[in-house]
């Protein structure tokens, strides 16, 4: 199940059967429903409405948001290169200052023994 809690997902063959029992006019959707076991009828009308604008295609349609993991792991790719590139880059930068600090120290103590 997703989406709201309790809402349930039809299989196609269920959604196919309801359209067809109510375009031949058979029966009502109502009745469909207790028959199918669908819970409201009002999703039966969706899926008649859904059908006579755009043919038994409109069922095929994925539902709810495209799922996110092909961006999720764009974003830990990019993320992991970040931190590799801010490591390096923090090492150098303390080198620098390493050799900033002895730079000084080095040359004096060596210039002054005589």
């Amino acid at each position: 199940m997703s989406g709201t809690q309790g809402m349930l997902h039809y299989p196609l063959e269920t959604k196919r059967e309801a359209v067809w029992l109510i375009i031949e006019g058979r029966k009502t959707y109502a009745q469909v429903a207790e028959q199918l076991g669908i819970r409201k009828a009002e999703r039966i009308k969706v899926w008649v409405r859904m059908y006579r604008q755009e043919g038994e295609a409109s069922f095929l349609k994925p539902i709810g948001r495209p799922p996110k993991a092909e961006s999720e792991q764009r974003e830990l790719e990019r993320l992991r290169m970040e931190n590799a590139l801010l490591k390096k880059f923090h090492s150098e930068l303390r080198g620098l200052q390493l050799v900033q600090r002895n730079i000084g120290r080095s040359t004096t103590i060596e210039g002054t023994s005589k």
